[in-house]
């Protein structure tokens, strides 16, 4: 009965970290690439996104609520997992290890700009383009929010190769092989975009 358990609660984790987190992610970045185009373009777009019709009952049920979920399930499948990176040094093998890092990162991150913008959206200050230029302005900021950016994103790109398979989707050696290299490419073009905007505040 545990083992039934334990296989929905997976089947959930990975679920929820695609839909909705993972489109909440890919929004997220082409909101922020609007920085780009200069602060007008970037707090039109903050501002669109802010004004959405019940906006705390998306963030909560929509956001936040699978959120939580999938980083506190996250957490206990990374401190149990059986790693064997070093005994099967194959490039499957690392991105599992990799997926457990990273999702420890992206954790420490994810909580750490909410801290910095939506809980701070809350206490008064304003969520805009100079907001975050100023938090760029440190280097030590701007080596964070490059990590954990990254991170987030190869979480999410490599996680997609884990739902696939977690989903019946890809259940042959050769699709699995495929879908491995598809999600990299995946994470590399995420991963530009998500620099891009990143740049654009400095």
């Amino acid at each position: 009965m545990s083992g039934n358990r334990e296989f929905y609660f997976r089947r959930l984790h990975s679920l929820l970290g695609v839909i909705p987190v993972g489109i909440f992610l890919i929004q997220h970045l082409v909101v922020n690439q609007f920085a780009a185009r200069g602060a007008e373009a970037f707090n039109n777009a903050a501002h669109f996104m802010d004004s959405l019709p019940f906006r705390y009952a998306l963030e909560i049920f929509i956001i936040f609520l699978p959120l939580i979920y999938h980083a506190v399930y996250g957490v206990y499948i990374a401190f149990t997992a059986k790693n064997n990176a070093g005994q099967y040094s194959y490039m499957r093998n690392w991105l599992f290890v990799m997926q457990r890092v990273t999702g420890i990162i992206t954790l420490i991150f994810v909580s750490w700009h909410l801290w910095e913008t939506r809980i701070a959206a809350q206490l008064g200050a304003e969520v805009n383009f100079d907001m975050m230029a100023n938090i760029l302005s440190s280097p030590f900021m701007l080596g964070f929010y490059i990590v954990g950016v990254i991170s987030t994103i190869f979480h999410f790109s490599n996680g997609l190769w884990s739902f696939a398979v977690t989903w019946g989707i890809t259940v042959t050696p050769r699709s699995q092989k495929i879908s491995t290299y598809v999600t990299l490419i995946i994470f590399v073009a995420l991963s530009y975009v998500g620099l891009k905007a990143i740049l654009a505040f400095v």
